[in-house]
């Protein structure tokens, strides 16, 4: 189901306010590059800079409250920024410890369900210890009283990052498990765009780490959970009308760069 007309209306407005403020708010970073300038221009290397700088915000200004819209649209409840909880077991964090040393060391693959269950056995079981984990991005709750919360990446992620991917999703599951010990989680991680595509997303180093099946949306999977069948479409969609909509302003805005 596409989105609807009202859905459509305020992502437009939100990539609007959002780009109309970067422009009014942003000030780039006093750097002499001499032979960059004298080479491609000032306005070039201005453009660069701004988009580089634009896309360190893009999560929180645009692809957050975009889901949030299409999520209100088609679930139960749905929040960004929100707490996975604020205890979790000594045995959780143990079990948790356990998986990390054995994924790393490829003594075990990574399979979420088992995880997830194991976890379950010991969400109360021990000292609970108060924890200040990091924000959910995009909290949702079906109608059938599932969870799931999404932990919004970007695009290539460094393979460094991966192990605390993986704490991260499973200390959300024992942190709402201390609470909800009987309760359906899913914990994924989020990315907004395939930057390989059309070839499938080929973040092949992931794979020792994370349970691709059951632990990664990416690009149309995500938007399509959030807002139905064809939001992805749509959404790119609103990107190039608003693009077109707003090129006037855009290149007012760099003209000042030229030399």
């Amino acid at each position: 189901m596409p989105l609807t007309n009202n859905e459509i209306d305020y992502v437009k407005e939100t990539l609007r306010n959002s780009l109309r403020n970067k422009m009014k708010n942003y000030n780039p970073e006093p750097a002499s590059m001499p032979f960059h300038t004298r080479l491609l221009g000032k306005d070039r290397l201005a453009l660069y800079s701004f988009i580089h700088s634009l896309n360190t915000n893009f999560g929180t200004s645009i692809f957050e409250p975009v889901a949030l819209a299409l999520a209100k649209g088609r679930f139960k409840n749905a929040k960004i920024k929100a707490d996975a909880g604020s205890y979790i077991s000594e045995y959780a964090q143990k079990t948790i410890q356990n998986i990390i040393d054995g994924l790393t060391a490829a003594k075990i693959l990574p399979d979420k369900e088992r995880e997830i269950e194991s976890i379950r056995q010991v969400c109360k079981v021990g000292q609970m210890n108060k924890v200040k984990l990091t924000k959910v991005d995009i909290f949702i709750e079906s109608f059938d009283d599932e969870i799931y919360m999404f932990d919004l990446k970007t695009a290539k992620p460094n393979i460094g990052e991966f192990k605390g991917f993986k704490r991260t999703l499973l200390e959300w599951v024992a942190a709402y498990l201390a609470e909800n010990p009987n309760g359906k989680i899913h914990t994924c991680i989020a990315i907004p765009y395939n930057p390989y595509e059309p070839e499938p997303y080929n973040r092949w180093t992931m794979r020792g780490m994370l349970d691709i099946d059951n632990e990664l949306l990416v690009a149309s999977e995500l938007w399509n959970f959030l807002g139905g069948e064809g939001a992805y479409a749509n959404i790119l969609d609103c990107f190039e009308s608003v693009g077109i909509e707003l090129r006037s302003e855009i290149d007012e805005y760099f003209a000042k760069f030229k030399l």
